[in-house]
């Protein structure tokens, strides 16, 4: 089987990484070589955030999304020096950083008033109910909440309230949110993780980043779990990523690198592949 022949609907699958969002970029722009665009998509923090884009303007996201990518530094999403982030801890006590600049981004970047009834093909921004402790996608209603929703990491933003739900990033319970793709209606996904696999290229120096570290560590094994589920029923194209850098998820400085070597990673991968039903093609693990 072809790439071309995947069985639709082809669902992108986008996980949440922090900075390392940018690694989705460079994928975008080889699977736009292919005639494989997605007929829907889910997406989980910063892949939520790229997901939208991409459910917005399918053939023209990976471009749309490298100019978005470029401008974007680290003070944007996350304001403050240590002095002021210690200073709002003690006053807000749940979460370091205010979601105030993250929203400004979104809305900069997809229009403050845009609908999920406005996107050219479905899409799941995927959250954690802090109720239940489980996965809850959004699929309608204002994009802008669902999206501030789905990146609330605990402990660095605060919990998102939509539709009367208390809303924490998605990436504690479906970080890599195969299944809400399937669940979707896909019958074939293509998974862009932006976690690094293998080892961890960077150790924790601040509070923020052993709070992103701790949620690395869950994602890992969900992802894994997640893949070989979807795996037994459909085809799940795992492309692969760039070699682990020292590259912390808060650190906004290495988007051109990052993109242009998760580009040359998935170019070979995707030119190469040969599909012969369902299963996994490529891998969580590296």
């Amino acid at each position: 089987m072809q790439l071309a022949d995947l069985p639709r609907p082809i669902g992108y699958v986008l996980g949440g990484g922090g900075s390392l969002g940018a690694i989705q970029v460079g994928m975008l722009q080889a699977l736009s070589e292919h005639d494989i665009g997605p007929d829907l998509v889910a997406g989980t923090s910063v892949g939520s955030l790229n997901g939208a884009v991409v459910a917005i303007d399918p053939k023209g996201a990976a471009n749309r999304l490298s100019h978005t990518w470029a401008r974007l530094e680290s003070h944007d999403v996350f304001p403050g020096n240590l002095l002021v982030q210690a200073g709002a801890l003690r006053h807000r006590k749940t979460h370091l950083f205010p979601n105030t600049g993250l929203a400004h981004f979104i809305a900069d970047s997809l229009g403050e008033s845009t609908d999920f009834a406005d996107l050219a093909v479905p899409f799941a921004a995927v959250t954690t109910n802090i109720a239940t402790a489980r996965p809850h996608p959004i699929r309608q209603g204002p994009l802008l909440p669902a999206l501030l929703a789905s990146a609330a990491i605990p402990g660095i933003f605060p919990a998102v309230e939509f539709d009367g739900l208390h809303l924490y990033d998605g990436g504690l319970v479906a970080n890599v949110p195969i299944r809400q793709a399937v669940d979707m209606g896909a019958r074939s996904v293509v998974v862009l993780d932006c976690n690094f696999p293998g080892e961890m290229p960077y150790f924790p120096a601040t509070l923020a980043e052993s709070l992103m570290y701790s949620m690395m560590v869950m994602m890992r094994a969900q992802s894994m779990t997640e893949t070989l589920l979807a795996a037994a029923t459909v085809p799940v194209l795992y492309l692969p990523g760039p070699a682990a850098q020292p590259v912390s998820t808060l650190d906004f400085r290495h988007t051109a690198a990052l993109i242009e070597t998760s580009y040359e990673a998935a170019r070979p991968f995707l030119r190469d592949l040969e599909i012969t039903g369902p299963g996994l093609y490529g891998s969580p693990s590296g």
